[in-house]
């Protein structure tokens, strides 16, 4: 069983971010930073990481990892699943 789902991924961006676009709109392949993405920045990423680790026990501790982890949903979904052992 998946413990992160793309519904868990819309709640942490709408809790912790100041989206501009409904949850709705958000996929697993929704572009997080950079040109295209929701426009989220440093303060957005911390709140982020702060907010995985809370919430599932999974702290992103490497800057480079979580540039990675924090790029989608859905590799921020794909790392807490296979950090807690599920897919």
């Amino acid at each position: 069983m998946e413990i992160a789902s793309l519904e868990n991924m819309r709640k942490l961006l709408v809790d912790n971010c100041m989206l501009t676009v409904s949850p709705e709109e958000i996929q697993d392949d929704t572009l997080l930073f950079g040109p295209g993405s929701l426009g989220l920045d440093s303060i957005d990423a911390l709140q982020l990481s702060l907010s995985i680790e809370s919430s599932f026990q999974t702290p992103i501790k490497d800057p480079e990892l979580a540039r990675q982890i924090l790029s989608t949903p859905g590799s921020i979904r794909s790392w807490i699943n296979k950090q807690k052992g599920s897919s």
